[in-house]
């Protein structure tokens, strides 16, 4: 008979295929989030299209994603995870299908198109979110940690790979043949959508052992678990959507170049993160990690905001992807390894929470862009910033509530848990 650790050992290895899949589905996930914003100017170019009708495609995006985290928590839990994975994948696929196709398919009106093809492939990545996630949880692994930070570490690996390959392959088709590299891309999912029909998946937890979704909402950790995620996604997408408009505001860099330099190494050191976490986070407490990585990001909201060095500031933005490269996946451990019976009602909350996050977050730094662009001005040495630039830097003054916030949860996280044990207890 196998001793517990050879068990687990020969378990693990059960699971490899699968892992993979999960990992190759955020590389997806990464795309289907990203892939199309690169190409809003080409969108506003070719079908005469106005900024606020490109910024619809990135609100539709997330909310669609949320809609779907909600609406398919219930079915999941009732007919098993591979069903809604594998239709992840195919609605990724079809969505990215249509989304190269629009001209053709709306000949008369094609922002239809592009708006029908974000709502397709956008219900995919909720899917992707809600699923993926819970998929690495129910593995046997000895730091489920360390598995759900590596897990995010690809879609940090997506976010690189999609803004240099989409950006190499427009220089190689040109900028009016991206329905080429959208096509390309598209095969990625359909991939994945085989690998899911075959990887084995661990077993479900029965209805009547599954936490009840009143018990989640009842419990004021999981509250702050919940709030946790929603700063902590805005933490993360506030900094990497606009580090490139920085890039081009502070050094006068084109757009290729700001994609290239300053979301690449934000991503490179988001996915630096989790993927060291994911190594060695079995010797950490993932709660002092994300702690300090809410200090570290508070210091690169404020150093990038107010720096009177604009490659001082650029390098904060960089270094903030370090900080905040815990605090998604960070979250989804503390909610799962508090609740490990919740099922997928508590994924889908804890997805939507982080969807809520990233399309309020980097909304509120533009609006404060709007509204207050001078806010920073009122410190003396950078009272001489050109009125973008300083626009700008006082979203991102604004933005340093957000890790403020995530630290704050932490803490009544952390007090809320002793708390709700002692009560048990008692």
């Amino acid at each position: 008979m196998f001793t517990y650790p050879m068990e687990r050992h020969i378990i693990q290895s059960m699971y490899k295929s699968t892992i993979k899949a999960c990992y190759l589905g955020n590389f997806v996930g990464a795309l289907t989030c990203n892939l199309a914003p690169l190409l809003y100017i080409t969108f506003m170019h070719q079908f005469n299209l106005s900024f606020e009708q490109v910024g619809r495609l990135t609100l539709l995006n997330f909310f669609t994603q949320i809609v779907a985290d909600l609406l398919f928590s219930r079915p999941v839990d009732r007919y098993g995870i591979r069903p809604f994975i594998t239709l992840g994948h195919a609605l990724a696929f079809v969505g990215l299908l249509m989304l190269a196709l629009s001209k053709i398919l709306f000949p008369v009106h094609p922002y239809w198109g592009l708006m029908v093809a974000t709502v397709i492939y956008s219900c995919g990545g909720g899917l992707f979110e809600l699923l993926l996630s819970a998929i690495v949880q129910s593995i046997p692994n000895d730091s489920k940690e360390g598995a759900m930070s590596l897990l995010h570490s690809f879609y940090a690996w997506g976010f690189i790979a999609v803004v240099v390959g989409t950006t190499v392959m427009l220089k190689f088709f040109g900028n009016n043949n991206w329905m080429f590299v959208v096509l390309i891309w598209s095969v990625l999912p359909l991939i994945n959508f085989f690998n899911f029909l075959r990887v084995p998946l661990a077993p479900a937890i029965p209805e009547e052992h599954r936490t009840k979704i009143r018990e989640l909402i009842k419990s004021r950790y999981f509250l702050m678990v919940v709030l946790g995620i929603v700063v902590g996604g805005a933490t993360e997408v506030s900094m990497s959507q606009w580090t490139s408009a920085f890039v081009e505001a502070s050094l006068a860099l084109p757009k290729a170049v700001g994609d290239l330099l300053g979301l690449c190494l934000f991503a490179l050191f988001l996915g630096i993160g989790r993927a060291v976490y994911g190594k060695y986070g079995s010797r950490y407490d993932v709660y002092r990690a994300m702690f300090a990585g809410s200090l570290l990001c508070i210091v690169c909201y404020l150093v990038a905001s107010l720096s009177p060095w604009p490659l001082v500031s650029l390098a904060a933005c960089i270094l903030s992807g370090l900080g905040c490269s815990l605090l998604w996946p960070g979250s989804v451990v503390n909610g799962a390894k508090r609740f490990p019976f919740a099922g997928a009602s508590m994924f889908a909350l804890l997805a939507a929470g982080g969807d809520t996050g990233a399309a309020i977050g980097p909304w509120l730094i533009g609006l404060t862009a709007d509204i207050n662009p001078t806010l920073v001005k009122g410190f003396p040495w950078l009272q001489h910033l050109p009125d973008k630039e300083a626009a700008l830097r006082s979203g991102m003054f604004i933005g340093s509530m957000y890790p403020v916030l995530m630290a704050l949860f932490l803490l009544l996280m952390r007090h809320y848990k002793k708390k709700e044990e002692i009560q048990f207890l008692a």
